[in-house]
């Protein structure tokens, strides 16, 4: 058995056909799903702002920043509130639109495996696709996603 030092509490996020793995702390809240204030000529991935503990939040959906079909909302839809790691948004934090509730697993270097079964461009918002026993999720590139904000937060600002 690993030390537990070697392992990071991470979320496996639900979208739709997809997951996303990201460590715990990048995760500053899951709230309910509430309608976004539209921003004029955004692009179909940007959803639009939120109100979250005294903030506007972007929300994003991570199937439309990938080119997919935006995923429709149901009574599963959650808000994932992530810190932005590089400060370039104003808020500090952005959303992401999620099916369900993210599910927390202990990752250590046991369990996990590199996937190299699909690649991605170099400048997708996915570093890679990994292996956790049946599982398939993709790690995000936080720090891409928030630059994909930022850039049209000030474009639409």
């Amino acid at each position: 058995m690993s030390d537990l030092s070697e392992e990071l509490y991470s979320l496996l996020v639900p979208l739709v056909g997809e997951r996303l793995i990201v460590p715990r702390a990048c995760v500053a809240e899951v709230i309910g799903y509430q309608v976004p204030a539209q921003m004029t000529n955004a692009p179909p991935w940007y959803a639009g702002l939120v109100g979250w503990s005294e903030r506007s939040v972007p929300v994003v959906s991570f199937e439309g920043v990938l080119g997919l079909p935006l995923p429709s909302i149901s009574g599963r839809t959650r808000i994932v509130v992530f810190h932005a790691p590089g400060g370039k948004i104003q808020s500090g934090y952005f959303g992401l639109l999620t099916q369900g509730f993210p599910q927390l697993v202990r990752v250590n270097a046991d369990v996990i495996r590199p996937d190299p079964s699909r690649s991605f461009a170099d400048r997708s918002p996915v570093i890679c696709q990994v292996r956790i026993v049946n599982e398939a999720p993709l790690i995000p590139d936080l720090a891409r996603l928030e630059e994909m904000i930022a850039e049209e937060t000030s474009v639409l600002g």
